[in-house]
């Protein structure tokens, strides 16, 4: 079901399980929304069958677009448990905008897609919410979107979400790790929990080993496991704009599916290492709450969930210090966690320090 109007009465199609009235009501309702994450560049409003952003707007000298795409995963099974549908969206730009932005990349738009069995409208509606808060928050335009009513494809009452995200880079300015040497600082900014990554081995902890329900409320977390679980991932897009202003940055890992095992090699030069210590900083309650009940080794810990770390960030030596008291400044949880030093052929790309024997 294309974001667009349409004439079409209600007939065999919607006796069928699509209902082509209920998709106009949506987009009506969704108008004011969108409208409001705006920016100078949007030539379309929604509606049409693409949205149109103008790059000359972009003040860019020798312009590179950055684009990804993904999804929220099976956080959504928590959302489904709880019927709370208004932050999932501002995951799913936030799991999208934070992988361009560690190429250096500033947000310009963003596209959606959501597929249900049946169109709920006040759940789609919701979910839109959650996706114009995240473009808000990351200074980019949802400009387009697609809902999609597949009967019999779904579960009742789930669905699905995708999203889509279009940035600029100069050239000049864009960051692959290249510049990465022995002697570099790593600096691990805080993530707001589990983000979105690690869900399936959550889930089974949580509700098939312990037998928990969304709505107990756990001590430890200060609320319930539902609130807990459906935490929204970070959105790093203005902290990082902030850094780059006025600070050397080497190289930026986005800690997400993969952990600290797998990110930060993406950026490594071969001949380099992260050696990263794990009592630099305290992870989340949450961490060490799956740990403890779901007897989870610190190997499956560090490849499964971001353990506190949104971002890992390459800084020289001497702008440590002023990096740290520049991200805590910004409200932002901060951490000098390790080093880069030379990489033997044999050996791991990471190196962590401070686990458990």
């Amino acid at each position: 079901m294309n974001r667009s109007k349409s004439n079409k009465r209600k007939d065999l199609y919607a006796e069928a399980g699509v209902d082509i009235e209920a998709g106009n009501r949506f987009v009506d309702r969704i108008k004011p929304i969108v409208q409001r994450t705006q920016t100078p560049g949007v030539i379309t409003n929604i509606g049409g069958f693409a949205g149109l952003f103008s790059l000359h707007v972009q003040h860019v000298k020798n312009p590179v677009l950055v684009s990804s795409t993904d999804g929220v995963g099976t956080k959504l099974k928590v959302a489904f448990m709880l019927d709370k549908h208004d932050t999932v969206g501002l995951d799913l730009v936030a799991m999208c905008v934070n992988d361009i932005v560690v190429q250096g990349a500033s947000p310009l738009f963003f596209l959606d897609y959501i597929s249900m069995g049946h169109l709920d409208e006040k759940k789609a509606v919701d979910i839109v919410k959650g996706i114009a808060t995240g473009c808000m928050e990351a200074k980019c335009s949802l400009i387009g979107g697609e809902t999609a009513e597949m009967p019999g494809f779904y579960a009742k009452d789930e669905y699905d979400l995708a999203g889509f995200v279009v940035g600029m880079a100069d050239n000049e300015e864009l960051l692959d790790g290249s510049e990465i040497a022995v002697g570099h600082r790593l600096i691990g900014i805080g993530s707001s929990g589990l983000h979105s990554n690690g869900y399936s081995l959550v889930r089974r902890i949580f509700f098939d080993e312990l037998k928990m329900s969304v709505l107990d409320h756990v001590p430890e977390f200060g609320r319930t496991l539902g609130e807990e679980l459906l935490e929204p991932t970070r959105i790093y897009a203005r902290t990082i704009s902030n850094l780059r202003r006025d600070f050397h940055i080497y190289g930026i890992s986005h800690i997400t599916g993969g952990g600290l095992i797998d990110n930060p090699p993406r950026i490594l030069p071969s001949r380099c290492k992260a050696v990263i210590d794990t009592n630099a900083w305290i992870p989340h309650p949450v961490f060490q709450y799956i740990k403890k009940a779901g007897n989870v080794s610190d190997p499956d810990m560090l490849r499964t969930f971001n353990n506190g770390l949104g971002m890992l960030i390459v800084v020289n030596e001497e702008e440590t210090d002023e990096v740290l008291l520049r991200l805590k400044a910004m409200g932002e949880a901060a951490y000098s966690i390790g080093c880069v030093e030379a990489r033997e052929e044999d050996e791991d790309a990471v190196q962590f320090l401070g686990l458990e024997t």
